[in-house]
């Protein structure tokens, strides 16, 4: 199997390596532009991972000690992780086992007065089921954060993943669908 990366990416990676600076420079202001323009975000910022992307999202919340979160089981550990470290409790809703993603009809059920946000997996580059996420998320006043490490140029009932949910965390590794070698 030949390599992922062509000349184009091959003269990409150049310049950055010939350019002033290797984080935060011309070519990551630009890629955060034009993703966040492709995806329909209001705001697109790189960092690190997906993981770092999931720790900085949960930080934005400001979360309390006991809060809890609703959230899939079908998942990374990078997911729930960021809750773990700031003594949120993940509380996990079935999945729908033909998508494998979070199912709506279990979410509400779940809610009680310390549940302040809803994590959702687009797993497998599937989209969740949105609608009745961000239903249930404005109806309760509840954060939606989802991770779509996944899912980088899926769309959901013709809009892109990156602009329905508060907040969207995609992974660039080397392994997923497009790739910046690392970063999200």
């Amino acid at each position: 199997m030949g390599s992922r990366v062509g000349a184009e990416e091959v003269e990409a990676i150049a310049r950055a390596l010939q350019g002033d600076s290797l984080t935060s420079g011309p070519e990551v202001r630009a890629f955060q532009m034009e993703f966040g323009e492709y995806v329909g975000a209001t705001h697109a910022f790189a960092v690190q991972s997906c993981t770092a992307a999931l720790h900085l999202g949960t930080s934005l919340f400001h979360f309390k000690a006991g809060d809890e979160v609703i959230t899939t089981p079908i998942t990374f550990i990078a997911t729930s992780l960021p809750l773990l470290k700031k003594d949120v409790v993940p509380v996990f809703a079935d999945i729908d086992p033909r998508t494998m993603n979070i199912d709506p009809n279990k979410i509400e059920a779940l809610i009680t007065p310390k549940t302040k946000a809803i994590y959702v997996v687009s797993y497998g580059g599937h989209p969740v089921d949105m609608d009745p996420v961000m239903e249930i998320a404005r109806k309760h006043k509840l954060w939606v954060l989802e991770d779509a490490a996944h899912s980088p140029g899926a769309a959901y009932k013709g809009r892109m993943i990156g602009s329905i949910a508060d907040i969207t965390c995609f992974s660039f590794h080397s392994l997923k669908n497009m790739t910046t070698g690392e970063g999200a």
